[in-house]
């Protein structure tokens, strides 16, 4: 089509000027001296980040690494089955009183059943040097990586930025897949899948400095390809869409849920107790039910509350498909949100805007890598298994009337009404059309607020809904604007949330995962699931540092003076 080949060349000029500015870049110490003076803080925060690298780099040969905040377990470094014991752990077994065991046996794909057996939990071993997002999350996560090997390319970090990604080749080849992060009750789900952004972020800065890359890109095209048939292969197939979903293969409670989520297995039953037309318990046997996890005790009294008023309590449990779609939210990255229904709990049911995004993406990707090492033929096969997406994505994720996209449950072959900020990634991915793209815009009224982008409409007491936003969707969005040609309204979001960002920093120190962007605060009221708002914070960081850097010296200026005058 001539729009379809007038865009390829648009983007490909978009692209080779994005590549000259994105890799021309100073360590952020010498980045802060070339932003506008007159904002301290903006230097401050700046040099926090740029020594917060050094301090959230975590290494499976220290001390540090082994700690896990989520769990209270004899620190264990696991290797794969038949891996030789690394020299190097030789030190951490005399300094960090650490047992170092093996795998029960070799793991070639998630769906093991046996991972779920492996006790106590421990640190799954990694060859390269890390960088964790900070506070809880204490090891190697997949989708937040993409976010911080931005920020570490911004920084100069290619040697750290490089090794993050090879030790998703290392997971693919000896865990079985990118895991949701490194520790053994993550054997059985993904993360979203940014494999290949991270691969061409790599490539870019590589090929900037003049290195020839060439043998690297075909390692890395080899790992992407297996990442991709993890998506497309069942179980992670949405029904007969030609769209792929989200799905944990473990059973019952995420073990991380257990010690400091608000027991939110017990807010759960409660809410679906309340609210009987989302079935998603059922009444617990003292000893004949099946359904995995805790029964909790349910008691109707009157409202004098007096003990006479009150019936027999009765045990209910949640049922195994509630566990599997609570896991298979984790999966997608979006935990806790009201998005997939009430606690996530039909996530494993829906055809997702992001997840089909960013496959899309991946194909785009894999067509882009193979041309480059000369492989037309497959070149030309994943283009078209991406147009192939691109078709469905229009077919059952593109809502004309609202002018948004939607999550798609192909269960009951019905679109979901949630307005969800991941509207935006089609825009980010390159797979909406330029009237989609206006019609999006024209809806950005309803998801910005006065720190940025919000996830959703819905205050659901999840930290993946209203009032929050979080760094890496301002970062899609703002991209995915550019890209259609949106700049106003990119630099404006930017600067709303960069300033907000540099406002909380201002008043508490450091940064952190998640914002209020309807009051620009850090009153940040989560019930469902953990409360924390945790420090670091390695995306916030990479994102904060990248949305800068796409202002132009006009634009920064403008938000330094915005600084200055709160």
């Amino acid at each position: 089509m001539e729009w379809e080949a007038s865009k390829k060349r648009e983007f490909f000029l978009a692209t080779s000027v994005l590549v000259a500015i994105v890799f021309a870049f100073l360590p952020l110490a010498a980045f802060a001296q070339s932003r506008p003076a007159n904002s301290t803080e903006l230097k401050d925060v700046l040099s926090y980040i740029h020594s917060g690298w050094d301090s959230l780099s975590r290494s499976t040969n220290s001390c540090e690494a082994v700690a896990d905040p989520k769990l209270a377990t004899t620190p264990v470094v696991y290797l794969p089955a038949n891996f030789p014991e690394p020299n190097e752990l030789e030190q951490m077994l005399r300094e960090c009183k650490v047992t170092i065991s093996h795998l029960p046996e070799v793991i070639h794909k998630l769906g093991n059943k046996d991972v779920e057996s492996v006790q106590p939990p421990g640190l799954l071993y990694l060859k390269n040097p890390y960088v964790v997002p900070g506070g809880r999350f204490n090891e190697m996560y997949g989708w937040d990586s993409y976010f911080i090997i931005r920020g570490l390319l911004r920084d100069g970090r290619l040697a750290l930025a490089r090794g993050i990604v090879e030790n998703f080749f290392f997971e693919i080849e000896n865990y079985g897949a990118v895991l949701n992060a490194n520790r053994t009750y993550y054997l059985t789900r993904s993360d979203p899948p940014f494999l290949s952004s991270m691969v061409m972020a790599v490539h870019e800065a590589q090929k900037a400095k003049g290195e020839d890359d060439r043998r690297w890109l075909e390692t890395a095209y080899s790992y992407i390809k297996r990442d991709h048939e993890l998506w497309t292969s069942p179980p992670h197939l949405a029904g007969n869409t030609g769209l792929s979903r989200y799905y944990d293969f473990g059973e019952g409670p995420a073990p991380e849920a257990l010690q400091d989520e608000n027991d939110i297995y017990r807010q759960a039953t409660a809410y679906f107790v309340v609210h009987p037309s989302v079935p998603e318990y059922e009444a617990a046997g003292d000893a004949n039910s099946q359904q995995p996890g805790n029964a909790y005790s349910v008691r109707v009294c009157g409202a004098e509350g007096a003990q006479s008023s009150c019936e027999p309590a009765h045990l209910v449990t949640l049922r195994s498909d509630y566990y599997k779609g609570d896991r298979s939210m984790r999966e997608s990255g979006f935990d806790v949100s009201f998005r997939f229904g009430p606690y996530g709990a039909a996530t494993h049911h829906y055809a997702p805007v992001c997840l089909n995004s960013l496959l899309f993406k991946t194909e785009r990707d894999l067509e882009q890598i193979s041309r480059l090492l000369g492989k037309e033929s497959e070149a030309d096969q994943w283009h078209k298994i991406a147009e192939a997406r691109r078709q469905a994505i229009q077919m059952y994720l593109w809502n004309e009337r609202q002018g948004m996209f939607f999550d798609f449950n192909f269960e009951e072959r019905k679109q979901s009404e949630y307005r969800y900020a991941t509207t935006f990634y089609p825009l980010w991915a390159g797979v909406a059309t330029p009237e989609q793209a206006r019609a999006v815009m024209a809806n950005l009224r309803i998801f910005e607020k006065p720190g940025g982008i919000v996830m959703s409409q819905t205050k659901s007491a999840g930290q993946w809904d209203y009032p929050f936003g979080w760094a890496p969707i301002q970062l899609l969005a703002v991209e995915g604007m550019r890209r259609y040609g949106f700049a106003t309204d990119a630099d404006r979001i930017s600067r709303e949330f960069l300033s907000m960002v540099l406002d909380n920093f201002a008043h508490d120190g450091p940064l952190r995962e998640k914002y209020n962007v309807v009051t620009r605060s850090l009153d940040t009221d989560v019930r469902a699931g953990y409360s924390a708002n945790v420090i670091g914070f390695g995306w916030t960081n990479g994102v904060f540092v990248e949305l800068l850097h796409e202002l132009s010296a006009a634009e920064a200026a403008e938000l330094a003076r915005a600084k200055n005058t709160n």
